[in-house]
């Protein structure tokens, strides 16, 4: 295949613009197909995919390489998990602490484990000891933007001069197969158990005890001064922990900030009405996700995969079947066996092979469709963030160093 003779770049008002189209494709296509219904795929992992498959043809056809602006779409990720703060209550993150705890010691044996798993796949096929780090942990667990950190030192520095290109290659197969296994896996735990959703959840009897609330113009602006306020004051803490030479995604402290802010203000300010768990929350977080999820998943370059060379393809095969195995046997047994460990193995999916957003996707998609677990959404994005790339720097280095 020939390198593409120019490329296209597409503004960020019109890349949110083709998100929302590409949303709507899905939405279509997930009426239509009964397959994409019964395995929660998320409409935007469908049409985002097409989009995708359409802008590699333009990119073989053409020979013109498409690129996306990404700024607003970044600034809908913040969104998301400013209202997924602003939804938490404190009486729900402490019932769900021992939960938190499970996951995060089972995610350091994980982590290892993809290290191990690469690490004799590249063994194996003649590669260097360093290929197996990007076809473990580098690519799979930490993603796009890890990859992006590790692969030139890697290239440099550990005798695999390939690593950008192979890393690219296996997160961008790794987040195709985080977004269409996860539903699936829930499916099967779910409906073998025929495990339901809490009948304590505060939302289930919410959601039972009256008809779903309208949206109009006060609640909808409350809602999006409240998310607001989460993320500016998030920003606001984001630049000193940066400078303390702290590493953290941007959502982590929006996140953070929408748990205090809604659980103090409420109770200092008795009254006042508060916006969280409401419809216009709801719609706000669905926007925010779905133009994020569709907008990432259109832009991914799938070209790179075609050059892939068949160790990592099989690499990356057995990768994905040893995360299948490790949540249907280790994971979900783990976690209690409940409704919520069912909801946090579609996400531990997207956590292993993918990215958070594909995670959070995942779990939206179930939960709309067997009913709500509000602490998954809390306590999935903690590990993620706080967690993952602090036990993925440890055991880079441990494998490097081998």
């Amino acid at each position: 295949m020939t390198a593409a003779a120019n490329a296209l770049v597409v503004p960020d008002f019109l890349t949110l613009t083709l998100g929302i189209v590409v949303y709507f494709v899905g939405v279509i296509l997930t009426g239509r197909i009964a397959f994409l219904r019964d395995y929660n795929i998320p409409e935007p992992v469908t049409g985002g995919f097409l989009a995708a498959l359409a802008i590699w043809a333009v990119y073989v056809l053409a020979g013109t390489e498409i690129a996306f602006e990404m700024t607003t779409r970044d600034r809908l990720l913040v969104i998301f998990f400013a209202t997924v703060g602003v939804n938490a209550r404190l009486s729900d993150l402490l019932a769900g602490g021992k939960t938190l705890v499970v996951l995060c010691v089972v995610t350091v044996f994980f982590v290892f484990l993809q290290n191990v798993v690469g690490t004799v796949g590249a063994t194996q096929f003649g590669l260097p000891s360093s290929a197996g780090v990007i076809m473990g942990s580098v690519a799979l667990v930490g993603g796009h933007g890890t990859t992006i950190a590790w692969a030139p030192a890697i290239a440099s520095e550990h005798g695999f001069p390939a690593a950008v290109e192979a890393g690219t290659a296996v997160a961008t197969l790794g987040l195709i197969l985080a977004s269409v296994l996860g539903g699936p896996i829930a499916k099967f735990l779910i409906e073998r158990g025929k495990l339901t959703a809490d009948p304590a959840d505060p939302l289930a009897r919410e959601g039972e005890a009256a008809p779903a609330a309208s949206i109009d113009r006060t609640s909808f602006m409350q809602a999006l001064l409240l998310v607001n306020t989460a993320v500016i004051l998030g920003y606001l803490v984001h630049g000193p922990v940066s400078a303390m030479g702290i590493k953290l995604p941007l959502f982590v402290p929006c996140l953070i900030m929408g748990i205090v802010l809604s659980n103090t203000v409420p109770f200092i300010f008795r009254g006042l009405p508060w916006p969280a768990r409401t419809p216009a929350m709801t719609l706000i977080a669905d926007y925010s996700l779905s133009a994020f999820l569709a907008m990432s998943l259109m832009s991914m370059q799938l070209w790179t995969l075609a050059g892939m060379a068949g160790p990592l393809l099989v690499v990356v095969a057995v990768q994905a079947f040893v995360a299948v195995a490790f949540i249907l046997l280790v994971l979900f047994p783990l976690l209690g066996r409940d409704y919520q460990a069912a909801v946090l193995s579609a996400g531990f999916t997207g956590l292993s092979l993918g990215a958070t957003p594909t995670a959070i996707a995942s779990m939206t998609a179930v939960t709309k469709h067997y009913g709500p677990s509000p602490n998954a959404f809390i306590i999935l994005p903690l590990v993620s963030a706080f967690f993952v790339d602090l036990v993925n720097f440890v055991a880079i280095n441990f494998f490097l160093a081998r």
